[in-house]
């Protein structure tokens, strides 16, 4: 595809994403992928031994012949002489040959490529390919690494380190370029440029990356660049028409700039900040949807959290018996409290290790993209937003099931009745779900007249993560970093019924490592006595 066939047509390219596969949405279902592969290459090798087999079996029938037929051709008719000899030459020309020629043509690829036409139909797609590239530009943003530490994996608590080739990074460009985010377009391909000039062996050339470079640096306004960037690439082929006359467009775009500046008479101001961006190279992230990306993106780096040692000094720990549950009375859990207003506690050894992995193999072969509701619609939906997988477990899944819901009404002291199914998550590469709310603000949801709204949230973090992955809160700056067999718990609600617009939360994208999460939504039917109302509108 090539970017651009003339300047004053811009490239309008949007990509159909499709729901089927994803498998780049769970990182537990991309495991699977890990097994196809060492099956393809186990096939790979099969075809190898039998190709090398046959191979040998021509090369010794070629020196054979060789020793003969030098030994024939010195003397042919001293050599026919022999009646044994002349039979044998008869016979190899009739049946010897035409064997060889039946182990040449003897095709051993049926069976690796068998195994590869049915592995196919499993195979990411376009679409995972593409939401991959989206998942490191997304890390790259939020964590704040520039495209040198992605593409060396320079990545903090990684136990396998793979770097990205300047294929790699030409590819993420595309991606970018594709979705006309011209920001991480100029970023990937002057990584790729830069590994490229280091001499890294490659099939793309200089001309191809400069070729979408130059016009993504036009896109952001840098008209000098584009022209320095567009002479290089002539320099390597004086042949590109499609260059030479972006040359010639930008060289007119540059002349009617002077022309306006001198009429104006602020060619100092005017020049100095383009000189600027020509100088740093640099160009800012543009502006997207959420309000609070700054916030949001700090919390999930560990900045800006706001437990100062007066917050610090009013939060405790101690042991829980859930109000004297006399299950719990001999075996309280540990709480922790995360955070004073609104009131976060954590809870520890909530669920072994054992239950843990009973969940996720229950929860794994049903995992499907999670979805969001469209707020004018309130028609169920995926978005770029929330990426990750999730399944619904009931009790009558398994024994486990049960237990763990049984746990969970025991430490709140909620009823699990009118609760949701236990919803179970694992996030994908950079998986996320931006800041939301748990509980509804929309009239239309069915469940508000039967069940009630959301009234709280228990969270079961079900494996450690190695970087990134925090929960957080914009609103009063916390963030919570998962811990595996540990529970975080909070209420959606004032008493009242009102939504508590200060939890607002998110998780924050996966960095390096595998998150799994369950979680129960408590709701407001059949809790009216084990939470009752206060006395305000905020108690």
């Amino acid at each position: 595809m090539k970017p651009w066939l003339q300047l004053m047509f811009f490239p309008c390219v949007f990509l159909i994403w499709h729901t089927e596969a994803e498998f780049f949405t769970s990182i537990g279902q991309m495991t699977d992928l890990i097994y196809a592969e060492k099956d393809l290459v186990q096939s790979l090798q099969e075809y190898i031994r039998a190709e090398e087999k046959k191979l040998s079996q021509i090369k010794s029938w070629a020196e054979k012949m060789d020793v003969l037929t030098s030994k024939s051709a010195s003397d042919p008719e001293g050599y026919l002489a022999h009646p044994v000899n002349a039979y044998k030459l008869v016979k190899r020309l009739n049946t010897d040959w035409l064997e060889l020629e039946n182990l040449v043509l003897q095709d051993t690829t049926n069976g690796f490529i068998a195994n590869l036409t049915i592995q196919r139909q499993f195979f990411p797609t376009e679409e995972d390919e593409t939401g991959a590239a989206k998942a490191l530009m997304r890390l790259q943003d939020t964590y704040k690494l520039d495209p040198e530490t992605l593409s060396r994996g320079n990545l903090p608590g990684t136990k396998y380190r793979s770097s990205l080739t300047v294929g790699d990074c030409f590819g993420m460009g595309k991606t970018a370029y594709n979705d006309g985010d011209y920001y991480h377009t100029v970023l990937w391909m002057e990584q790729a440029l830069k590994q490229h000039d280091e001499g890294e062996d490659t099939t793309v050339s200089k001309v191809e990356i400069l070729d979408y470079l130059s016009y993504a640096v036009f896109q952001f306004g840098d008209l000098h660049r584009a022209m320095e960037l567009t002479r290089r690439l002539i320099s390597l082929d004086s042949t590109h028409e499609r260059a030479g006359s972006n040359l010639r467009y930008f060289e007119k775009l540059l002349e009617k700039e002077r022309e306006e500046k001198e009429k104006e008479n602020s060619i100092n101001k005017t020049v100095t900040s383009t000189e600027a961006v020509v100088q740093s190279g640099a160009y800012e992230r543009p502006l997207d949807y959420l309000p609070e990306r700054d916030i949001y993106e700090a919390l999930c780096r560990g900045e800006g959290v706001k437990m100062t040692p007066r917050r610090q000094k009013r939060l405790f720990c101690r042991y829980h018996d859930g109000n004297r549950n006399p299950h719990l009375l001999i075996a309280p859990f540990k709480e922790e409290d995360e955070w004073d207003s609104p009131h976060i506690v954590r809870y520890y050894d909530v669920m072994s290790d054992e239950e843990i992995e009973k969940i996720k193999q229950l929860a794994k072969p049903r995992l499907a993209r999670a979805t969001v509701r469209d707020p004018k619609t309130g028609v169920l939906t995926v978005a770029s937003y929330r990426v990750s997988k999730s399944s619904w477990l009931e009790e009558d899944d398994d024994p486990v099931v049960a237990k763990v819901n049984q746990r969970m009404q025991q430490i709140t002291g909620l009823t699990v009745e009118t609760a949701e199914l236990l919803q179970v998550a694992n996030y994908g590469m950079g998986g996320q779900y931006e800041p939301h709310f748990d509980f509804s603000r929309r009239p239309f949801d069915s469940t508000l007249k039967s069940e009630g709204n959301r009234l709280a949230t228990f969270l079961n973090y079900m494996s450690d993560v190695e970087a990134g992955g925090a929960t957080v809160f914009p609103d009063f700056g916390a963030a919570i970093w998962p811990k595996k067999g540990t529970a975080v718990f909070w209420y959606n609600l004032f008493r009242s019924g009102e939504g508590d617009y200060r939890t607002r939360h998110a998780a924050c994208p996966v960095l390096v490592g595998c998150k799994w999460v369950s979680n129960k939504w408590f709701h407001e039917r059949g809790n009216e006595f084990l939470r009752p109302c206060g006395r305000t509108e905020v108690d």
